[in-house]
């Protein structure tokens, strides 16, 4: 689809969006993530009205979002699969007092609430409160573009 390649022209990072479902981790991931507000402090994510993962944590009392590090490739088509028998294989993750995932090795965590939800043709768009986060500055980020992921080059000055 011509469309879906345009949109492919404009890298941006993934997240990992999970939380605990009846003990297990549930997730999946989205490179729709985008800073909203700084007051209040809100992200969005953009989730398919075709996902089966989401209606599995839409009503979690916290969702953790995961910038994904760039040497988690691998995690992220694992989270994505629509086939994958245990998308958290080989995953090392931190569970939050308040059911949320955080996957170890991210750029940062953000511990988040549903805030609102807004339908937009063939996507929900979640508008999340972040309660709680942390960065980690020495990790570099995973970048998608062009239906594949690229590192990022520092320029030399």
């Amino acid at each position: 689809m011509a469309l879906r390649a345009v949109y492919g022209t404009f890298p941006s990072g993934v997240t990992a969006v999970c939380a605990l479902r009846d003990g297990s981790p549930v997730g999946f991931a989205a490179s729709s993530f985008v800073s909203v507000s700084i007051d209040p402090p809100l992200v969005s994510v953009c989730v398919q009205d075709t996902s089966t993962t989401w209606p599995l944590l839409v009503d979690r009392p916290r969702l953790g979002l995961s910038v994904l590090g760039s040497d988690q490739g691998v995690m992220c088509r694992r989270l994505a699969s629509k086939s994958a028998n245990d998308r958290f294989a080989d995953t090392s993750y931190t569970v939050t007092d308040g059911g949320a995932v955080l996957l170890h090795g991210a750029v940062a965590w953000l511990e988040c609430t549903v805030h609102e939800i807004v339908r937009a043709g063939d996507h929900d768009v979640v508008l999340l409160r972040v309660e709680a986060m942390q960065d980690h500055p020495d990790v570099a980020p995973l970048v998608f573009h062009g239906s594949g992921f690229r590192t990022l080059a520092t320029e030399a000055t």
